[in-house]
């Protein structure tokens, strides 16, 4: 007798967890189509609403992503990480932004680029989701997002110095750093943070595809 074939008892958490899976593997139109359709099943679960809001900021588009963090909010206004949250509506800087903002301005950075770390430190916030966020050293944040940044767009940056810009450790910056490269999966030249004209990666991508063409052709009977 053929076995049957089982079917999920939650279809709404079947999706997220695709949901989840896609996220992880930046399949980011996947991510946010599967969260969609858990909530649509299951609008009053809260995690589903936070995991949109995961998928939006790394898709880039905050608006969305803050819609979908206001829903969570609204469902969850006890969570311990709302108050985190909630101050990503206000119009203010926070402490790291506003350290952040004044050391670059002051060490002659780009504009564009107090924009990049500024943006990192937004999706930061929201990828991190349900896990907490220490921010009594609001300096060796700002550092560490200084450093990435510059890192991403390929300037010669000495860590030490970075921290002794900020006064803070170069071990604590190192720890704020990786913490960051590894939730936000970052990566050099990152297109999320790099600012240059011509992104190096666009020629990794372009020789990539005249592989894959010259591969074809190679196998053409």
């Amino acid at each position: 007798m053929p076995a049957t074939k089982r079917i999920p008892t939650d279809r709404a958490e079947v999706y997220n967890q695709e949901g989840l899976q896609a996220y992880v593997d930046w399949d980011i139109e996947r991510a946010v189509e599967r969260f969609q359709a858990a909530i649509r099943l299951a609008p009053e679960r809260a995690e589903y609403h936070l995991n949109l809001a995961r998928a939006f900021s790394r898709a880039g588009d905050f608006d969305q992503a803050l819609r979908a963090l206001a829903e969570f909010l609204r469902l969850e206004p006890d969570s311990p990480v709302a108050e985190r949250f909630e101050r990503l509506f206000a119009r203010g800087l926070d402490e790291v932004e506003t350290i952040l903002t004044e050391k670059m301005t002051n060490s002659g950075m780009p504009i564009e680029e107090i924009g990049a770390a500024m943006q990192m430190w937004l999706e930061y916030r929201i990828a991190l989701g349900r896990e907490s966020l220490n921010t009594r050293k609001p300096e060796a944040w700002a550092a560490a997002l200084d450093y990435t940044v510059r890192k991403v767009n390929l300037r010669k940056v000495n860590l030490r110095e970075i921290a002794a810009l900020y006064g803070t450790s170069d071990r604590t910056v190192r720890e704020r750093f990786d913490q960051l490269v590894a939730t936000l999966d970052v990566m050099p030249c990152d297109y999320r943070y790099f600012v240059g004209e011509q992104n190096p990666l666009d020629k990794l991508v372009e020789a990539a595809e005249l592989l894959e063409q010259l591969e074809a052709r190679f196998r053409e009977s």
